[in-house]
């Protein structure tokens, strides 16, 4: 086939790239078809005989000024990123040049380029968005694969993180129960996710929030997906786990294995140790409609928090079908102090003063037994009256006046002697307080709870050191 001019215009015309042609001082010779629509041009007569600069086309025109001599030197450039303005707006091409020859001679240079603006302001999008869903690990469930036939990724994916938004792990929980498909539903709060963004920054939050969005998505794998609810709270929709012992495996090795929680995550200025507070209930044995579900993974994820935190709660209805948030929530911190200083009051000794707390106490803090040493430095019980152990060691602990720890562990070498008392007691947390003044220390309270990195409140740890104050003051009159 010849080459014609006639050929040559269909070949340029039906080109989707904006193409454009021009002399040796860049005036415009012509440009196809998709240049003039670009530019909104009925033809090209408007330009033919100017330069860019004629035309306006760029806030600052020397970099493409300098791009073209280059080129009617005998260069070619291949895709190069710029800018031009359109109608006022500027946009982000990608052009690319070469030079036109008449024999050994250049007459000129030919150019394309393509609007990219709309691909990079998506891309910018998802900027900082780390890789846990792709398209091809998404297909495999036939909700997201019909989802990914009607909009991008990007609408799928919560920004920072990767993980699946809340409209779309709520939509298709929805899609699911639907369908009568089996599966548990979890909500996950991170630990005292607030004071990571206080003490670090939320640079630093942001940096949690990954880590832990992508090892838990690992860990979970192609069983389902994790979502993200709202700040640093995560949904998983497991839709292989459904009975109570596959969930109950599930969720100790989560917890365990310390790949996803209980562990310390690098920071720019430190790093921090996370937890999270997990509860789950499962479709259709727990619950048949999306409310009740959702109530119930609310209600154990509550009664995870009022047990310390860093812990899961599976829904047993049995042993939680009576669970009412109201009650979950804690009081105030001043209703707290209150009933706390009531019940002090009521006991004629310390003794009694002490076992009157602990009622109050036990369902506040989670605790079975409160420990406390008098001046003589040796652990006494609120209930077992026969307990005399030496702690002589406790204050080597601590220069502070309350002292909290989700491990005991810390302390085995500083008071080996409090560590051994504690640890045969099966404490495996706990908070100790100092009661004295700045001048003097009449002994210390002590309260532990059996379960390893139980995470003490601001709250929890001001009642205990409001009661030991209530505790000096008695024994500062009555001595």
């Amino acid at each position: 086939m010849k080459m014609t001019v006639e050929l040559f215009d269909s070949i340029i015309n039906t080109s989707q790239d904006c193409v454009f042609w021009k002399d040796k001082e860049r005036r415009f010779l012509g440009v196809n078809q998709a240049f003039l629509d670009f530019y909104g041009f009925e033809s090209a007569d408007v330009l033919i005989g100017k330069t860019d600069e004629d035309m306006g086309w760029h806030n600052d025109p020397d970099p493409y000024m300098q791009d073209e001599f280059r080129v009617l030197s005998g260069e070619s450039t291949y895709k190069v990123q710029g800018k031009c303005v359109i109608r006022g707006e500027e946009r982000d091409i990608i052009a690319s040049k070469r030079p036109l020859y008449e024999g050994n001679e250049i007459v000129g240079l030919v150019g394309s380029f393509v609007d990219v603006t709309d691909v990079l302001r998506r891309q910018n999008r998802m900027d900082g968005l780390q890789v846990v869903y792709t398209i091809d690990s998404l297909r495999h469930i036939p909700y997201f694969d019909k989802l990914l036939d009607e909009v991008g990724l990007d609408e799928i994916l919560s920004p920072l993180t990767g993980i699946i938004t809340r409209a779309s792990s709520l939509d298709f929980v929805h899609t699911l129960i639907s369908s009568g498909k089996a599966f548990s539903f979890t909500i996950l709060d991170l630990d005292n996710f607030k004071q990571i963004n206080d003490t670090f920054g939320h640079s630093s939050g942001d940096i949690v929030l990954k880590n832990v969005t992508k090892s838990l998505a690992e860990y979970l794998g192609k069983k389902g997906i994790v979502g993200r609810f709202g700040g640093d709270e995560l949904l998983i929709v497991n839709l292989a786990d459904v009975d109570y012992q596959d969930k109950q495996k599930f969720f100790t090795e989560l917890y365990e294995s310390h790949e996803v929680l209980r562990k310390n995550v690098a920071l720019e200025s430190g790093s921090a140790f996370i937890t999270g507070t997990s509860g789950c209930a499962s479709f259709p044995s727990d619950a048949r409609n999306f409310a009740d579900l959702f109530d119930l993974i609310d209600k154990t994820l509550y009664l995870g928090k009022s047990k310390g935190r860093n812990c899961y709660v599976i829904y047993v209805e049995e042993k939680h079908r009576d669970i009412e948030i109201k009650k979950l929530v804690k009081h105030n911190i001043y209703s707290d102090m209150i009933n706390l200083q009531n019940l002090f009051g009521r006991g004629n000794d310390i003794h009694e003063k002490m076992s009157h707390v602990l009622t109050f106490l036990s369902d506040t803090l989670q605790i079975n037994d409160l420990y406390y040493s008098a001046r003589d430095q040796r652990l006494h019980s609120v209930h077992d009256a026969a307990l005399d152990v030496d702690i002589s060691d406790i204050s080597d602990l601590t220069t502070e006046d309350l002292y909290a720890a989700s491990s005991i562990s810390d302390m085995e070498k500083t008071c080996p002697l409090l560590y051994k008392a504690l640890k045969e007691r099966g404490i495996e947390s706990n908070m100790i307080v100092r009661i004295g003044n700045s001048v003097v220390t009449e002994g210390y309270l002590i309260c532990g709870v059996k379960r390893p990195f139980r995470i003490w409140q601001e709250n929890e740890c001001a009642l205990m050191y409001f009661l030991s104050n209530l505790i000096f003051t008695y024994l500062r009159t009555h001595s």
